[in-house]
């Protein structure tokens, strides 16, 4: 990962080449990096001139030293939505129909891009993503498929090579993680979902891999359509269900006295 950089620039190379890492998705948030000795050594620089480089980087946010911890990649994944509008939605279920809008725009053009740019190792990482997606089904482990299919669409969006794309889709997806526009667990409750999403992600997956972007764009598009009439669908039971419920808890008139 780490390179030795050009001693003409010294400190701003390491500066550039830290940088590079994180701007490409190489590094995430969260990530640590090297101990000071080993980064300087895999760098070719000496500590000091390394010393600056953190500085830098971390003057610029980008890094955090923690006491007693090491050093991280800050968390760069600005939230999407302020929590003011992120609050509005959930008031108003309605919006939800534009953030299926957006995914379903930004989601399959990644799809059609990765279909062209995918280096081998991406290609290799989607299989693998996909194996385990098929083993979690298998052991319905409803936790562990609902964490590769976020698994999966970052690596569809790390495959497009387009990093304006990439941390735009991280940002969507950690809401989606995190359940803020719709609970995943109602979209399990479908009978036939699982195995529907399991097959989708198998269908985007085999057309980046065919290297077809057509079929991977109409792919997305699919998979982001029948999430979202699954979920309203659901919601119409819902509604149904409760309205069933207070007919039922209706106080019964009383029979007319002949």
């Amino acid at each position: 990962m780490f390179q030795p950089v050009d001693h003409q620039k010294t400190a701003n190379a390491a500066v550039e080449q830290i940088e590079d890492l994180i701007l490409k998705g190489v590094l995430q948030s969260g990530d640590r990096l090297p101990p000071e000795r080993n980064l300087a050594e895999l760098m070719k620089v000496s500590r000091p001139v390394l010393r600056e480089a953190l500085k830098q980087l971390e003057e610029r946010m980008l890094i955090e030293a923690r006491q007693g911890g090491g050093t991280f990649v800050c968390d760069l994944i600005g939230p999407i939505f302020s929590e003011a509008i992120v609050q509005l939605i959930a008031r108003h279920p309605s919006a939800i129909s534009d953030y299926f809008e957006f995914r379903r725009g930004i989601e399959s053009q990644a799809a059609a891009q990765a279909a062209v740019r995918a280096a081998p190792s991406d290609i290799a990482r989607l299989d693998e993503i996909v194996r385990r997606m098929q083993s979690a089904h298998d052991a319905e482990d409803l936790a562990a498929e609902a964490r590769l299919d976020v698994d999966f669409h970052h690596a569809v969006g790390e495959a497009a090579h387009n990093v304006v794309m990439l941390h735009t889709l991280r940002s969507c997806y950690r809401l989606l993680e995190n359940g803020v526009f719709y609970n995943r667990g109602r979209l399990y409750d479908h009978p036939t979902a699982r195995i529907e999403l399991l097959q989708q992600h198998k269908t985007i997956a085999e057309a980046i891999r065919r290297r077809d972007p057509d079929e991977a764009h109409r792919a997305s598009q699919d998979h982001i359509d029948y999430v979202r009439g699954t979920l309203a669908d659901a919601q119409a039971m819902d509604r149904r269900e409760q309205l069933a419920g207070l007919r039922m808890n209706k106080p019964m008139k009383n029979s007319a006295r002949s």
